[in-house]
């Protein structure tokens, strides 16, 4: 009776060791889980915001003569000299820092006749349909966002590209297309903004 009494205490002891260090794990992930959430969520607000300042660059009168078409020139003939790196971050570069919206989009699709297989490419494409539509040209930005959900099912840039999709079809009075995009974002990427956007859209 004594040694059983003894083997209870001690399993008693190791279960109890062996709780806390699960609620340690735990408390572990959570805080993890809940650092990872904060970093998305910046993320998202950071792309919204790019999203925003190309919008306003388009809506607002240019207060800017005419575009230099030399120098429009010389960019393209310079970007097809640099690396995969280098023309991306210069394509980009000129919606973050120069804020020249009409020669990105040039810009963008040499990148993808010279990279077609980047790793970049879903990005580039991404941004494309982004410009597209602030341009007014929803039916190539269609085609666009259309790559990135068909071709690129593991980019990060898919929820957001389901989300455009829908809303530009839906916009063209394709409603039952755009329903069906919008659920299938819903139903593959249930916890992002994109998918609450779709909620509200729907």
């Amino acid at each position: 009776m004594q040694t059983r009494n003894f083997l209870q205490v001690e399993l008693q002891q190791q279960l109890n060791l062996l709780q806390d260090e699960v609620s340690q794990i735990r408390g572990v992930t959570e805080e993890q889980s809940y650092k990872l959430e904060k970093v998305l969520q910046r993320q998202r607000e950071l792309y919204q915001e790019i999203e925003n300042r190309v919008s306003q660059a388009y809506t607002q009168p240019a207060a800017a003569p005419a575009p230099d078409y030399t120098q429009q020139s010389n960019a393209q003939t310079y970007s097809s000299d640099l690396s995969e790196n280098e023309a991306y971050e210069r394509a980009v570069a000129l919606i973050m820092k120069d804020k020249r919206y009409d020669q990105a989009i040039p810009e963008f699709q040499t990148f993808l006749t010279t990279y077609p297989n980047s790793v970049y490419a879903s990005n580039a494409h991404y941004w494309l349909g982004q410009l597209l539509t602030i341009k007014n040209m929803p039916v190539k930005a269609i085609e666009h966002f259309k790559v990135v959900v068909n071709e690129f099912p593991n980019s990060n840039k898919r929820p957001d590209a389901l989300l455009k999709l829908g809303t530009l079809l839906q916009e063209q009075g394709l409603a039952a297309e755009a329903e069906k995009i919008l659920n299938d974002l819903i139903n593959q990427y249930p916890s992002t903004t994109a998918a609450k956007l779709a909620t509200d859209r729907l």
